[in-house]
């Protein structure tokens, strides 16, 4: 279904008596599901996604996107189709002067706020001059995690709820945005391990602090905004000993518990865990990137950065 396709299709969805509502809005977002709805078929047919399923009426987020015949973007101000005045924006950071605005997403958290989301073409963003430092990154829970924070009642209390996890994960976004950009700032290159949090969620006891500390959201800022501003990210492989190692000897322990998070080695070394770690894996990305042996492209998610494999003992199957 393309082009004129779709637009025959919204059009026929809109003249059903059970959706007729649906003309009291621009067809452009629904064009724009239809669009969605072919690509998730195309990836299921092509073998690379899995058969596309309705969204979850409770934990889905209600969102509309426009296309550039959708909206009026003209003197800092929005208007979309079929509204006769702007929307009331409180804009989060200023509007990239010359840059070209292709898509807006409306959408509405579980909390009740709304969001609008502007994609944009913006060409004032130049990288950063280059320095010699560099820094490697172990994402510790203890350095990562926040605060935590069907009848009308039990709407009410769901709402109630949700604005107080919407508070604590704008908190914890606006603190790894911090994070990542004085990271990225003050470091040429930045290493980190390369580690499965799909895999690592399975552990029931350390799943719920592992999302808390939001591990996949600090990566995928911290590559965006390495490959912003010309800095490098390389990822050492997760199997990597960076805990069990010493940074001063080298000396490898055969155990380390995640429950320990200080230990002192036989040299006379005492570490903190997550600053061991830290040490271990910038050393092993500067050795392997100074040689250029070992590395391979990084996933597929990742459009910046190496990831690099080091050598070690095998690991013992169970």
């Amino acid at each position: 279904m393309r082009g004129r396709g779709r637009r025959i299709a919204a059009k026929a969805v809109q003249k059903t008596e059970e959706l007729a509502y649906l003309n009291d809005v621009s067809s452009v977002p629904l064009q724009q599901t239809l669009r969605h709805l072919q690509g998730a078929f195309t990836n299921f047919f092509a073998r690379r996604a899995k058969y596309p399923r309705f969204k979850s009426r409770k934990r889905s987020r209600n969102s509309a996107e426009y296309i550039t015949s959708g909206f009026r973007f003209r003197e800092g101000k929005l208007t979309l189709a079929k509204m006769s005045e702007p929307l009331d924006i409180v804009w989060s950071r200023p509007f990239p002067e010359h840059a070209s605005l292709s898509t807006v997403t409306v959408s509405q958290d579980a909390a009740g706020r709304w969001f609008v989301s502007l994609l944009v073409e913006d060409s004032a963003v130049q990288p950063l001059p280059a320095n010699d430092r560099a820094v490697g990154i172990d994402a510790g829970l203890d350095y990562l995690r926040k605060a935590r924070g069907n009848g009308a009642n039990r709407v009410k209390a769901r709402r109630k709820v949700a604005k107080v996890h919407a508070r604590i994960a704008d908190r914890r976004r606006d603190h790894l945005h911090k994070i990542t950009t004085r990271l990225v700032r003050e470091n040429q290159t930045l290493v980190i391990e390369d580690l499965t949090v799909r895999n690592l969620l399975r552990n029931g006891k350390l799943s719920r602090a592992i999302s808390d500390a939001a591990w996949s959201e600090f990566r995928s800022m911290l590559e965006y905004k390495a490959a912003w501003y010309g800095r490098d990210v390389i990822a050492v492989d997760r199997w990597f000993p960076s805990s069990k190692l010493c940074s001063n000897c080298g000396a490898l322990r055969d155990k380390m518990p995640l429950s320990v998070r200080t230990w002192r080695c036989d040299c006379g070394a005492t570490h903190d865990r997550d600053v061991n770690a830290a040490k271990n894996l910038l050393a092993a990305g500067l050795a392997v990137s100074a040689c250029g042996a070992g590395v391979r492209p990084q996933r597929e998610s990742s459009r910046t950065g190496q990831s690099v494999t080091k050598q070690e003992s095998p690991r013992r199957e169970p």
